[in-house]
């Protein structure tokens, strides 16, 4: 049954390495059942609810894209994304979470229009290459400034605005050496680091006494706290344009970058340099996004972390089963994810935030009409402490530097539709 599903004679792969791809993937990505339900629980919802939401939206979502696109990658809700959500849409603009999730579905609902028309391609093709590189950059520098305010190593300062913090205090002592250890652990490539120094730094908050230890398994908490919350009608606002065109285009160029690069690693590629399923494997992504609305999730998007499963052999879908049925078993292990402090979770943001803004590399450099709107949008969004008004900074200034140098023609289509949409939002709203 399972090779008529999945092809794996075909894929030169066989069901042990398959299962050891997906606990592989599974690994790498589950600090995220951890880190997740902590950061949504900012904006007010339950804790217990949201855990068990990102367990099962993760799990649905890798079933979902292990059997319709036959495609070795893991889903789950996506970081930035839900930084986004909490301290920008909710935080900053005082939304309540019910009706961010009804921006988290509407931009999933375009997301998955994008994936079935040529207007995914065009879009795609349309925004220029540095912004794009700027956005996954940006909304890295912001992750890691989250990370560093709840590890206490950045704090408040009524002089300078921040400062450093106090890095004598165990609390601040214990996320430098999270991050630490997770660096190390990465650095000899052994999976699951980031899970490691989570772990790692929750065992000994509790063996010092910051935290008590609550049991390991139990029944998961009740999800009806989160479950089909979302408010479509309070998300139809003039004000929330701009949030759900960031939901939007931020998923689009993570997904979209990361499946072309998991595509390339698992083989996927043909002579021709046409990718099998592509298509398939981008609906399966944006039918994700928009259906973990409905469980109390920010955009569900594929893990560059599944490159860590297909360099374990991973070929097929199965390995993407494998990962959904673990974060099934996970919704079991709620007691642990209660415990887990902003500390231990600090140093895991810093790292994640670091390899995000690897992409800076791939810049053109030479081009300043290119670059500085690019660097414009890496700063602004962790300086504003939004991803919608740095995008919004950078694609207003592309425009304006492109038309004073004389280079009106090299503004696309959609670097125009998308700056008149920020331009109306500062202007209007």
């Amino acid at each position: 049954m399972l090779e008529k599903l999945f092809k794996l004679k075909e894929s030169n792969t066989n069901i042990q390495t398959e299962l050891l791809a997906g606990f592989t993937t599974f690994i790498t990505m589950a600090y995220i059942i951890f880190v997740n339900p902590q950061m949504m629980s900012s904006t007010g919802m339950d804790l217990g609810a949201s855990f068990v939401g990102t367990c099962v939206a993760a799990a649905i979502a890798c079933i979902a894209m292990g059997f319709y696109s036959n495609w070795p990658i893991g889903l789950a809700p996506g970081m930035g994304l839900n930084a986004f959500f909490t301290y920008t849409v909710v935080g900053e603009m005082g939304y309540t979470w019910e009706i961010a999730l009804g921006a988290v579905f509407l931009a999933g609902i375009l997301f998955w229009i994008m994936s079935v028309t040529p207007i995914r391609q065009w879009m795609l093709e349309s925004i220029p290459m540095n912004l794009r590189i700027a956005m996954g950059s940006g909304v890295g520098l912001f992750i890691g400034f989250i990370g560093l305010k709840n590890g206490g190593i950045i704090v408040s300062n009524e002089a300078t605005l921040i400062s450093i913090g106090d890095l004598l205090k165990v609390e601040t002592l214990l996320a430098m050496l999270g991050f630490l250890l997770i660096a190390i652990l990465a650095v000899r490539r052994i999976p699951g680091a980031i899970l490691i120094g989570v772990m790692m730094v929750t065992l000994i908050s509790i063996f010092v006494g910051i935290i008590q230890f609550q049991g390991l398994i139990s029944y998961p908490p009740a999800f009806m706290p989160v479950f089909m919350k979302l408010d479509i009608l309070g998300a139809l606002d003039l004000a929330m344009i701009s949030v759900i065109m960031s939901f939007l285009f931020v998923n689009l160029f993570d997904t979209a970058g990361t499946l072309l690069g998991v595509a390339n690693q698992a083989r996927l590629v043909d002579e021709d340099g046409n990718i099998h399923n592509l298509d398939k494997a981008l609906k399966a992504d944006s039918s994700s996004s928009a259906f973990g609305a409905f469980l109390g999730c920010a955009p569900v998007t594929s893990y560059v972390e599944s490159s860590a499963g297909v360099e374990a052999g991973g070929r097929t879908g199965l390995t993407a089963v494998t990962v959904g049925f673990l974060f099934l078993i996970a919704v079991f292990f709620s007691p642990l994810a209660s415990i887990i402090p902003a500390h231990a979770t600090a140093g895991a943001l810093i790292y994640v935030a670091i390899l995000m803004m690897s992409g800076m590399e791939k810049l053109n450099w030479s081009d300043s009409s290119e670059l500085l709107p690019a660097l414009i949008i890496i700063v602004m969004i962790p300086l504003t402490f939004s991803i919608a008004n740095g995008i919004a900074l950078g694609f207003i200034s592309y425009v304006v530097l492109k038309i004073a140098s004389g280079q009106f023609k090299k503004i696309s289509s959609g670097a125009w539709f998308l700056t008149m949409i920020f331009l109306s939002k500062f202007l209007f709203l």
